[in-house]
């Protein structure tokens, strides 16, 4: 098939399947005469597994890992296991950092008074010097009317 209809196929687009050949998680589609590429239906369903592997987040490195268990027959279980602990380990860790910043920025929304003064203790905080050095807890200074 064409990489249009391997685009069809897959569920990814022609831009990418470019994309996947010239990063190496791919190989090279054969050609026809007129240059055109082919896929057959092994390299769509592995431009499935890729698309797949990306909307779980994996990157680049990893896919090219994961196709290499993948194809491996010999492979044990507890490898592809453990790339996916520490895949999720990762994730712990990026989600604790993003709800630390969702809460310092709740509490100086909550500090702000959000009316027609120009005191603001988000701006406060962005400018000083000392701000995120701190938990989330830590008292943005608040300026009286």
């Amino acid at each position: 098939m064409n990489i249009g209809e391997a685009a069809a196929a897959s569920g990814v687009t022609a831009k990418m399947i470019r994309y996947y050949e010239s990063v190496g998680l791919i190989r090279q589609a054969a050609r026809t005469d007129s240059g055109y590429r082919q896929y057959s239906e092994n390299e769509v369903q592995t431009l499935r597994f890729i698309k797949r592997s990306r909307e779980l987040g994996f990157s680049i490195d990893r896919i090219k890992t994961l196709l290499g268990l993948w194809e491996d027959r010999t492979r044990r279980s507890a490898d592809v296991k453990e790339l996916a602990r520490q895949y999720i380990d990762e994730l712990d860790r990026d989600i604790a950092k993003l709800q630390s910043i969702r809460d310092q920025l709740s509490h100086l929304a909550h500090c702000c008074h959000g009316d027609n003064r120009p005191d603001c203790p988000i701006i406060d905080d962005l400018a000083n010097e000392n701000s995120g050095a701190g938990p989330a807890s830590k008292q943005p200074h608040v300026h009286s009317a």
